[in-house]
């Protein structure tokens, strides 16, 4: 039998020396999946089975080697809802919940809210999950990650369908209040400096877009045009080297008027909102 602390303690240091951004956190959460328990309560834990630290032992193996921390827990936190994400899925970044923060804001019951690429289905569950009422859309194209929003959608309401967001929604078109997209905005040129855990593992549809990093955003730029009621809403995210690049892609179609953008909590540029001009 081993302490919690213990073990935590040597895998921290494990994860610290294999380049782990956040090694006591995931060292922690580890082993809480492991035990079946909550980081919180692993001090109430007095002891820990050999049966138990073996199996803590592979998963901590498994994340020196940047496997992602959800990939290896199966489970990612997004806002107050719960997502089931592994291989095959982009897995959702904190970052992101402050873009479904702004389309929760902006919208109420009886908007029309479209989530284009939506991976997971994180922001399109968020807002059917804090907007009683809303009438919530999404699309993603990649066969796997549609499995994955298909498990996390089901019983939300949300309208999820397969496809390319270029085009999609025809149905749509002229009456949606807020659009919101993560689309993919990594220049093909920046793979080397991406992380592994997103590199090796997130789908590359999900990652890169082009030489400069725009080009799925400026597919974005038209359809939300077209998908948008005049003075609806759009949002997306972009990289933290694109708050001068990401809002001129919208400011250049001559189409939308408020465009701002906006940081995260770090202060990084992080996502942009515009007003579909009357």
């Amino acid at each position: 039998m081993i302490r919690p602390r213990e073990l935590v303690s040597g895998a921290a240091a494990r994860l610290r020396e294999s380049g782990v951004a956040s090694p006591e956190h995931d060292a922690a959460e580890l082993l809480a999946h492991v035990l079946g328990t909550t980081r919180s309560r692993l001090p109430l834990v007095d002891d820990v089975s050999d049966a138990a630290a073996g199996e803590y032992d592979v998963l901590v193996a498994r994340r020196a080697a940047r496997e992602p921390l959800q990939h290896l827990t199966g489970v990612a936190w997004f806002r107050h809802v719960e997502l089931a994400v592994g291989p095959g899925v982009f897995v959702p970044r904190p970052e992101t919940e402050l873009l479904a923060g702004w389309a929760i804001e902006h919208a109420g019951p009886g908007s029309v809210v479209v989530d284009l690429c939506t991976g997971s289905g994180a922001v399109a569950k968020a807002v059917a999950d804090e907007v009683p009422g809303a009438r919530v859309h999404a699309v993603e194209l990649d066969e796997p990650a549609y499995a994955w929003a298909e498990r996390n959608l089901a019983g939300t309401g949300v309208d999820l369908r397969q496809g390319d967001f270029a085009t999609a929604f025809d149905d749509l078109l002229g009456t949606v209040d807020v659009v919101t997209c993560n689309p993919p905005y990594i220049p093909l040129e920046a793979w080397e400096s991406v992380a592994p855990e997103a590199r090796d593992h997130d789908p590359h549809l999900a990652l890169f877009s082009g030489a400069d990093g725009l080009d799925a955003i400026r597919v974005l730029a038209h359809r939300a045009a077209r998908l948008l009621r005049p003075g609806g809403l759009l949002g997306f995210e972009h990289a933290d080297v694109q708050g001068e690049s990401a809002p001129a892609v919208l400011t250049a179609t001559g189409r939308w008027v408020d465009v701002r953008d906006h940081h995260d909590l770090a202060g990084r540029a992080r996502f942009t909102t515009a007003r579909l001009a009357r």
